[in-house]
């Protein structure tokens, strides 16, 4: 949509440019300018849009005039473009409309340095800006118009598609033959994580894209659950495909019975084939738009569906295949709660007592939506990310003018560019490195596209434009993919604008490899030099968070679970998310190919893998706490503060390792959960417990975090005080 929103701006400006008979030099001006409107606006609500377009405006002619009136002046001129860059930096702290104005007042700058604006032409350049700031506004408010209620319809779709895609790779893992088995888990891990994408895509838009705090709050818990149900069937179906049926709820007690190996009967058969059927059946009711619910059948496969909740509807079948048939009443529970937050009430004509039941249990948590508030502690002074940002592309960027005018007095402003844009959207050293390389390695290959385009457009001016239009889209549609790929539409589009202006040739196209490798050197140095931000201390600082928000959730969930009070479950899952994503994003320095640190890579994918795999039972956790007091079937145990302190104690020792706080005390990897709980109380675990839904996932959890000890350097300690090797 970005892409369609930046290239009709543009053709619309182009059309009103070619009608007023503008030279070919406006006309690259007007496309530059009716790009960066439309780009530089993130801000999601419709009013400040228009706002900050209508702001943006006054900012693009200063910054016009002035690149203009301090063309010949070479020593003021420079001195203001590193001003103007360090204030926009520095505006970005205001948020989305600061970062915006900042954007447009550098970008058209640049245009006017690209341009080689002079005062004369200042009268028809005010004239384009106009232009293709309005041709910006027809197309972003009329054309294609983009507000948060489209933007959150069509990311709800975009989930209903994910979760059918997940599901369908599951339905391939239940068949998949030892050839295929890890092709399948590959796409099934793919598929999984495209789907959590997707959710937290939904939960970014929901203040804006929903009517009140109440409907968002339950659209977040409907989405969570269903992306939780998903996971868990995608986990129960691949424990059923294991050689040995162990029962993972009993497993982890000692002097446990090692189990059989099972063997097919007749009986378990009949359960895989009613197993694929419904499998089938979950697609369709996912794959279904409310709309298009009509008549019994679907009603009738929803019914039985939810049966699965019921011990006495589950088909006679190991102890493993029953698992997923109770997996599969907690996706069909999932799909009908995302249906009702989404596409409102149904037809309950047709509903059997387990559906009712459902309804039930789904009105009763509507009640107890309550909004949350969080509060981030800002930082100050040159702490502030922002202001830090600000100092060193500044410093980069005057560095890269004195390199760049010895390169070029008429080119220099590429090596400022490419140092401006290794700062965006950066918070390391190691970020930095790796975006400069990539922007490299793109421009090198945009070069060559370029020379191969340039002389086949030759003296064609809308065949350019046509592939200008072309490179534009390609730029945007591939931002959140590569950034690589991204740079080489950038190089390739301005080899083609070179042809345009009648200032091409394939020295210009060095000469804009070489300010590339410039810029982005200069970045770096800068990064390194003044005020750095090691990948170190940040991936340390993230890690410490994220273990902390673990805690969060899993000291909150265990509360819950032993019959403590209702809380915010999922905005606390919610805040675990986003810190693990914060986290994967600063390590990609650490993982990517080009780093020598073979063996520190292998340690720090370990670690976010586990990392992962601790967040995915923390949130199945959440998931079955916040059933408790709303269950009429499930009760709650009290046994379970006991494993929760444990966990609890053991994270609180990695966090003080990770932030270097502490080098005392050892993780605790003692006996088993099932082990505690039983000696913490008499009688066996009872299917009617709580417990017995979450052991799995206490057990997975606790040895998620026991291994986190051992690549962070933290001893661990056997269940008599021993160490555990």
């Amino acid at each position: 949509m970005a892409g369609l929103r930046t290239v009709g701006a543009i053709v619309l400006t182009l059309v009103v440019l070619a009608l007023l008979h503008t030279d070919v030099t406006l006309m690259v001006a007007g496309a530059m300018t009716a790009m960066v409107s439309t780009f530089a606006i993130k801000e999601k609500e419709v009013r400040g849009q228009a706002v900050t377009l209508a702001l943006g405006l006054p900012v693009a002619l200063a910054a016009m005039s002035l690149g203009a009136l301090l063309h010949t002046l070479v020593v003021a001129g420079d001195l203001f473009f590193v001003l103007l860059i360090f204030g926009a930096v520095y505006c970005r702290r205001f948020g989305d409309r600061g970062t915006a104005l900042g954007l447009i007042g550098f970008q058209v700058y640049f245009v006017s340095l690209f341009v080689q604006a002079t005062g004369p032409a200042l009268p028809d350049l005010y004239l384009t800006l106009g232009i293709a700031f309005g041709c910006s506004a027809v197309v972003r408010f009329a054309v294609v118009p983009e507000t948060p209620t489209r933007t959150l319809r069509r990311l709800r779709e975009a989930f209903r598609a994910r979760l059918a895609q997940l599901l369908a790779t599951q339905m391939e893992l239940l068949d998949a033959g030892p050839d295929d088995l890890d092709k399948v888990l590959d796409d099934l891990r793919r598929h999984t994580a495209r789907l959590h994408e997707a959710a937290l895509m939904i939960q970014g838009h929901l203040e804006e894209g929903t009517r009140d705090a109440a409907t968002a709050g339950l659209v977040q818990r409907r989405v969570a659950d269903a992306e939780i149900a998903a996971e868990r069937l995608g986990m129960l179906i691949l424990n059923a495909r294991s050689a040995e049926r162990a029962d993972t709820i009993t497993m982890h007690l000692p002097h446990a019975p090692v189990p059989a190996t099972a063997t097919r009967t007749g009986t378990e058969d009949d359960a895989i084939v009613t197993l694929h059927r419904d499998l089938n059946a979950l697609l369709l009711l996912i794959a279904r738009r409310a709309p298009d619910d009509r008549g019994t059948a679907l009603a009738l496969v929803r019914n039985r569906l939810l049966g699965y909740r019921e011990e006495d509807d589950l088909p006679r079948a190991s102890a493993a295949v029953q698992d997923v048939f109770r997996g599969l009443g907690e996706a069909a529970r999932a799909v009908l709660g995302l249906r009702l937050a989404l596409d409102g009430p149904q037809d309950e004509s047709d509903d059997s007592p387990a559906t009712t039941r459902s309804r039930e249990e789904f009105d009763a948590e509507d009640l107890s939506i309550v909004g949350a508030e969080e509060t981030e502690e800002d930082r100050t002074g040159l702490a502030r990310p922002t202001t830090r940002a600000a100092f060193q592309v500044a410093v980069g960027s005057t560095l890269a003018i004195i390199g760049g005018e010895f390169l070029s007095s008429q080119r220099w402003y590429w090596a400022v560019l490419t140092c401006w844009v290794v700062f965006l959207n950066t918070a390391s050293t190691g970020e930095i490195l790796v975006k400069g390389y990539r922007r490299l390695v793109g421009t090198v290959l945009g070069v060559v596209a370029g020379v191969a385009l340039a002389g086949l457009v030759g003296n064609h001016t809308w065949a350019a434009f046509a592939l200008v239009l072309l490179c534009i889209f390609g730029m945007w549609f591939t931002a959140p993919l590569s950034y690589a790929l991204m740079s080489f539409f950038v190089t390739t589009m301005l080899g083609l604008l070179y042809t345009l202006l009648n200032t091409y040739s394939l020295s210009v196209l060095v000469l804009r490899i070489e300010e590339t490798a410039l810029g982005a050197a200069c970045g770096i140095i800068a990064a390194v030099l003044v005020l750095p931000v090691h990948t170190d201390r940040r991936t340390d600082e993230l890690l410490g968070t994220v273990l902390v928000r673990l805690q969060d959730v899993v000291s909150a969930a265990v509360e819950q679970l032993s019959g403590g009070p209702a809380v915010d479950l999922l905005g606390k899952a919610r805040a675990l998310d986003t810190a693990l994503d914060e986290l994967r994003a600063s390590t990609q320095p650490l993982t990517h190919p080009i780093t020598p640190l073979r063996g520190r890579r292998r340690t720090v994918r370990y670690l976010v893998a586990l990392l992962e795999t601790c967040a995915y039972h923390a949130r199945s956790l959440a998931a079955t706490a916040e059933l408790v007091p709303y269950s009429k079937t499930i009760a709650a145990d009290p046994r379970l503060a006991r494993a929760g302190r444990r966990i609890g104690q053991n994270i609180d020792l990695l966090v003080a390792r990770v932030l270097e706080e502490s080098t005392e005390g050892e993780v605790d990897s003692g006996f088993s959960i099932a082990a505690m709980l039983e000696a913490a109380g008499s009688g066996a675990l009872q299917s009617g417990t709580v417990t017995f839904r979450v052991l799995r996932h206490l057990q997975r959890l606790d040895e998620g975090v026991v291994g986190l000890a051992r690549p962070l350097d933290v001893p661990v300690a056997g269940p008599k005080g021993g160490k555990a090797g």
